[in-house]
Parts: structure tokens; sequence; C-alpha cells
């Protein structure tokens, strides 16, 4: 995932090894950098070019590594609405955007926080209702649980996560 660069832990990391590969002129460097963290090859060019200041700030460089992430674990489904909350949260807080960028925070620790969660307090999804489903050729007619915790619930796990802010359970 960060093979060329390392895992950077901050915008101010990525700009500064940014400045470093423009110094040197070494746009190559500097669209890889943009590619492994998530950010646009364009903005490299721009910010290669003197057009742009920085090639990122807190957060772009943290949608970028969600979405460096989302690639890395194949994230699709629900999982993918769970991220679009952290992105979500991310732009409605630089202070949550900046702890979604730090080394060794990622989508691996919140969803597994999050699915721990959702285990714990799954619940029985009565029999009448799977008799219903189309999943019942492979259960018969018996009762099975399902555990996704809620959205106020996720955004408490993932401060707790990213932040290290105690709210949840």
């Amino acid at each position: 995932m960060y093979e060329k660069f390392g895992e950077l832990d901050s915008a101010e990391e990525i700009n500064r090894c940014a400045a470093a590969q423009k110094q040197e002129g070494d746009v190559q460097a500097l669209i890889s950098l943009a590619k492994e963290n998530g950010l646009d090859e364009e903005d490299a060019k721009d910010y290669a070019e003197g057009l742009m200041d920085e090639l990122c700030n807190p957060l772009t460089a943290a949608l970028g590594k969600l979405e460096i992430e989302c690639a890395e674990y194949k994230i699709k489904g629900v999982l993918l609405d769970w991220v679009n909350e952290l992105k979500q949260m991310a732009m409605e807080s630089e202070e949550f955007a900046i702890a979604i960028r730090r080394k060794g925070k990622g989508l691996d620790g919140y969803i597994a926080k999050t699915a721990d969660r959702g285990y714990k307090e799954r619940c029985i999804v009565d029999s009448r209702i799977v008799n219903k489903t189309t999943i019942r050729g492979a259960i018969g007619n018996n009762e099975f649980s399902i555990g996704i915790p809620d959205r106020k619930t996720r955004r408490e796990l993932a401060e707790e996560y990213y932040l290290g802010k105690e709210g949840a359970k």
C-alpha cells in the first residue's frame, strides 16, 4: 500500500516530501507520491508547476488515505457506507481529518472495531421474516442473527478509534 514513500503521518509530512521532490525537479516522484497517498495526479503536476502552494491539506490527505485503503481492502456494500460516513466526518472536522491520516490508524482497525460491536449487539431475525427471504434455502426456517451498529454508534466508534475519545458504550 505504501511501498515507495511509506505511510506518512500527516498532510504536513506529505507536503514536506512533495517539497523535496519538487526542489529536485522530480515530477515523476511527485506523481508517485500523490498516487501512493490517494491524491490527484493532476494536483501533483499543478504543484510541480507552482500552480498550487501545497500538494494536499488535511482533508484531501484524509480522503486520499481512505481511497487507498478502500482499494486495498476491496471495500464495497455496507462497508462502503461506513467509509462514506468517515469521509463526511472528515469534512465536518479538521481534527477528525488529521486523525484519519495518522500513521497506524486505518480502515482495518475501524472496521474491525465496528464489526466487533455489531457482533456483540447482534439481534435475532425472527423465523417469520426468514420465511420471506430468498436465503431460506440455505438456512431452512431457522432464525439467524445480524449485527450492524447504528449510525450514531458508528460515529462514536470512529471518534473513539481515530481520536481516542470515549463516547461509545
